[in-house]
């Protein structure tokens, strides 16, 4: 097929699934192919499972209608979440994947001391791995980089870090899936390196490779982010002066050119303060080259975190600012540490983010919480939308057993079930059946039965039989987390002389992929107008403690963070407190309760990122 009829086919196959609410049923645009990469094992990958995303905490405020949007889980499965609100929409896909380095990443845990003197205990926990076989990983990223195709819009494109490993692999799946006239440029990032080889060219390099969805995608080639600065030998040398104060380099002035319709030597620009020019606006220099040097950012940068493989700042402000306008949708699905979201929250992009791990959603909060606060102090009476906001959800790490009502609209969804506000038996509609979701946080009995059979509508029932006799009345699908084994011949007994058709769907059997947790343990007390955390026992940290006969006697030593929400509306985390020590400090863990608090939830996140939450009642 050619790429002309490809493309008409992926939009005759848009409008037709444009109102389709399954994600199932979306049927993916053709990947372009030629050349096609192949490996053991290949498999075609033309559709996807829906998964419900759990809203769990909410940071600051909607700007635009606009909250910047954070997803921990599987990003297959955040992807395939995303299609339905996000497909076609997302302007710039920037990641940083493993590299199949064949490495464990681990992060140092210091559990701090309550005094000075005290010396840390420390030891290493695994952040991920990046441990394939070459057939595992191709499979890996092929069929990721077919939803990030689909979420793209038609002007979107791509940057795909990656290094030395996969380069070449990755760059035949990119012409595969994008098609190879959408590549645009492979970008040859340099940075210092204390590697000390010598069978072999030092490894001082990165590739980035560039690919667009279709259409030509923004390039800022004028922003002074795509601007090589010039060296202090070239200002030196070409540096010129006029008798009323202003800067010329070249024919140029420094700042306020190039302008469109003129030519440089006749640009002007009149300078108040003429010292600053060539300290200022270097960058107004010569187009950026494919190749930079950006050297990774040592412990002590202000923008450093702990996690593994973070990539420096400057290097996602240069890829952001020259491909995107400000107010277009950044995407990362390999987060890491948060560095493009940081960097697009700066420059007024909105950002969505996904990573499968924990550590990477606890230290991106923090980060971007850090951020929010740094630009509304720098630019509080700006023009442009600053999108400072933020929510955090949980993809396929669902906590549902504390919390029914949202459990119920969690099944709902998973099933992509569709919702009766009105009906007081049953939940929802799906294929046919009316569904019902039994309890949530134990087996359904036939017990459980017994409000639904009361609630049937018997007589519309009686009017069916007699229009047809050998169909059944009803058909019904239930719901369960585990149930007694005689649950529908249960319920088709009670339903004699009629006939039903029952299906019974158990979550924890027939929708394995589900996944459910649940938390450490803590004991938390209001007392004399004060929120008191008494104990806190992170039982997964405490238990790699214990193997090292290691102990601590003050539980805020083994904590990293500590959210209150004193107005808890029974499902979302909007935090008034947040209590983020410095590296040498400790939480407070007392704090003043506000005299119109109500129902208070407390979030405490241990030095591995697993956290407890619970609901105090005040009074």
């Amino acid at each position: 097929m050619s790429d002309v009829k490809a493309d008409q086919t992926a939009m005759d196959l848009g409008a037709e699934t444009g109102g389709v609410e399954s994600v199932e049923k979306f049927q993916f645009a053709p990947i372009k192919g030629y050349p096609m990469l192949n490996w053991r094992g290949k498999r075609p990958f033309t559709s996807t499972q829906f998964f419900p995303a759990q809203l769990k905490e909410v940071h600051g405020p909607e700007v635009d209608g606009w909250r910047n949007k954070i997803f921990w889980g599987d990003n297959l499965q955040v992807m395939s979440h995303l299609l339905k609100e996000f497909r076609g929409k997302v302007d710039l896909i920037y990641i940083d994947p493993p590299f199949d380095s064949k490495a464990d990443y681990k992060k140092k845990i210091s559990v701090k001391g309550a005094e000075a003197e005290t010396s840390n205990t420390s030891f290493e926990e695994k952040q991920y791995s990046d441990i394939w076989s070459n057939d595992e990983y191709l499979q890996f990223m092929f069929e990721r980089l077919i939803l990030m195709r689909e979420l793209l819009s038609e002007r979107g494109a791509i940057y795909l870090h990656c290094d030395y490993r996969k380069a070449h692999e990755i760059r035949c799946l990119l012409d595969e899936v994008f098609g190879k006239d959408n590549f645009l440029n492979s970008i040859v990032w340099m940075f210092g390196t204390r590697s000390s080889i010598k069978t072999s060219w030092k490894r001082s390099h990165h590739d980035i490779h560039f690919y667009k969805k279709d259409k030509n995608p923004v390039y800022n080639w004028s922003d002074e982010m795509v601007i090589e600065p010039l060296s202090e030998a070239t200002i030196k040398k070409y540096r010129l002066e006029d008798e009323n104060g202003r800067y010329r380099l070249n024919g140029r002035f420094i700042k306020g050119s190039p302008i469109k319709g003129a030519k440089d030597v006749d640009a002007k620009w009149e300078l108040t303060h003429p010292e600053l020019v060539v300290r200022d606006y270097i960058r107004d220099g010569k187009v950026a080259n494919d190749y930079f040097f950006i050297d990774i950012e040592n412990q002590s940068s202000d923008t450093r975190t702990d996690y593994p493989t973070q990539k420096p700042e400057e290097l996602l402000y240069k890829l952001i600012s020259a491909s995107t306008k400000p107010g277009d949708i950044v995407f990362d699905c390999f987060m890491g540490s948060g560095t493009a979201q940081a960097v697009a929250m700066k420059l007024g992009r909105k950002f969505l983010g996904a990573d499968i791990n924990l550590g990477s959603i606890q230290t991106t909060t923090q980060r971007l919480l850090k951020v929010a606060g740094e630009v509304s102090q720098e630019l509080p009476n700006s023009d442009e939308p600053k999108f400072l906001g933020f929510e955090i959800y949980n993809v396929n790490h669902y906590e549902v057993f504390r919390n029914p009502v949202q459990a119920k609209d969690l099944l709902l969804e998973a099933l992509e079930v569709q919702k009766l506000e009105m009906s007081t038996v049953f939940d929802g509609e799906k294929d046919g059946r009316m569904v019902k979701i039994m309890p949530v946080n134990r087996i359904a009995t036939r017990a459980d039965l017994n409000e639904m059979i009361a609630g049937f509508d018997y007589k519309a029932w009686e009017r069916r039989q007699a229009e047809h006799p050998n169909r059944p009345v009803e058909k019904l699908m239930l719901v369960c987390m585990g149930h007694e084994p005689d649950l529908a011949a249960r319920l088709k007994m009670e339903a004699a002389p009629y006939k039903i058709d029952v299906e019974v769907v158990d979550i924890l059997r027939d929708k394995a992929n589900l996944e459910f947790r649940r938390d450490s343990e803590a004991k938390v007390v209001i007392e004399d107008g004060e929120l008191v955390v008494e104990r806190f026992y992170p039982m997964n940290l405490l238990q790699k403690l214990s193997m090292q006969k290691e102990t601590v006697e003050d539980w805020r030593e083994l904590v990293e963070s500590i959210l209150i929400d004193w107005n808890y509306d029974g499902a979302v985390l909007q935090p008034a407190v947040v209590d983020i020590p410095g590296k040498a400090d400790l939480v407070a863990g007392c704090y003043k309760v506000p005299a119109d608090a109500g129902t208070i939830r407390v979030k405490i996140t241990d030095l591995l990122s697993e956290s407890w939450e619970e609901s105090v009642t005040n009074g």
